[in-house]
């Protein structure tokens, strides 16, 4: 079959793969699309350490082929969006509602792919890369067959990221404030995420002005170039700052936007050993720095509640699709990617 296959050195579509047949607890997952996000880029420069070879993606959907014994939830034939979060549903952190913190879910990757008889890992337990997948049960959540493939694989990554940020982790209330910096795919969900609940001023940052409308249309109330312009919209500060690039500048950039109280929620991956700086007597005005994890998701719980949302027409889902690409596409998708010209590009198979 065929799938993405980075080997520590170069990425490529291949044709070659084989999947195992699903265990107990666990599906085998016919993959239909999968969204392109930075982080599979993170793995093949390096920024992600992660052990080639290995078949990539991580934000996919796709229909039901087969499933492993005790699995009850899902069953052949039905469509479902992958989660990366393959938590054991046991530990203390399960058990108080937060999966996104089992450590059994950040464990050593599987193996369940061969090419060639030699193992070949998988990536985020997930790998949508590729025409088939074997996921834990957990991670395979139940959809409507209404819902576009191409847009309900979105779910899986950058909705549940920044959808989540903004409900679960900020809690970002009626009436508040919010900065985003950077609008690419998790920075466009943060913005609807706001936007859902009930934020009055959203401020998008983003060096791209080709970036603005996609802001607007997601949640934006203003659309800056740079930073330097908060404070004349918020002139004693935000709320909620979220950091979607990865930069360590643009993190003290958002600590120092905060208002008293204010929350900055780092999302953008940085390198492993990157340090950011920040002065911390202005923590004491309350103000908080916050990481997230995967929107802070109950993932069985949320994809449905955000298909449910997308179903009402309060959520966007086929927005965020700028370009699908077929799978041999791949390089091209990457290419679009880093030169900014779409929100996600997503692989079909």
């Amino acid at each position: 079959m065929r799938g993405v296959v980075f080997d520590g050195k170069q990425a490529e579509v291949v044709d070659d793969l084989e999947i195992r047949d699903p265990g107990p607890g666990e599906v085998l997952v016919a993959v239909a699309a999968a969204g392109l996000c930075h982080s599979d880029l993170s793995v093949i420069d390096g920024t992600i350490p992660f052990p080639p070879p290995v078949v990539l993606g991580h934000e996919g959907a796709g229909v039901v082929e087969a499933v492993g014994s005790g699995v009850t939830h899902v069953a052949a034939g039905d469509h479902v969006a992958l989660s990366t979060i393959a938590n054991c549903g046991a530990c203390a952190e399960c058990s108080k509602g937060s999966p996104t913190m089992c450590r059994k879910a950040i464990g050593m990757p599987d193996q369940p792919f061969t090419r060639g008889g030699k193992p070949v890992y998988q990536f985020a337990a997930n790998s949508a890369f590729a025409e088939r997948t074997v996921v834990k049960a957990v991670q395979a959540v139940k959809i409507s067959p209404d819902i576009p493939l191409t847009s309900a694989a979105l779910i899986g990554c950058g909705v549940v990221t920044g959808v989540g940020a903004a409900l679960n982790r900020a809690r970002v209330g009626r009436g508040d404030s919010v900065v985003v910096i950077g609008t690419g795919g998790i920075g466009l969900n943060v913005l609807q995420g706001a936007r859902i609940a009930g934020a009055s001023t959203v401020v998008a940052v983003d060096a791209n002005p080709d970036k603005e409308a996609a802001a607007r249309q997601f949640g934006a109330t203003h659309f800056l170039a740079s930073t330097e312009g908060v404070r004349e919209i918020l002139p004693t500060g935000a709320d909620h700052a979220f950091e979607c690039v990865g930069r360590t500048e643009l993190i003290r950039q958002a600590v120092d936007l905060l208002d008293r109280h204010g929350q900055a929620i780092l999302l953008g991956m940085t390198p492993p050993k990157a340090e950011a700086s920040f002065v911390p007597a202005e923590l004491f005005l309350d103000k908080s720095i916050l990481g997230c994890r995967y929107g802070s998701s109950r993932p069985q719980h949320d994809f449905a509640l955000y298909a449910r949302l997308y179903q009402e027409g309060r959520l966007l889902l086929d927005e965020l699709v700028t370009k699908t690409y077929a799978v041999e596409e791949f390089g091209a998708a990457v290419d679009d990617l880093h030169a900014g010209k779409v929100a996600r590009g997503v692989l079909t198979f």
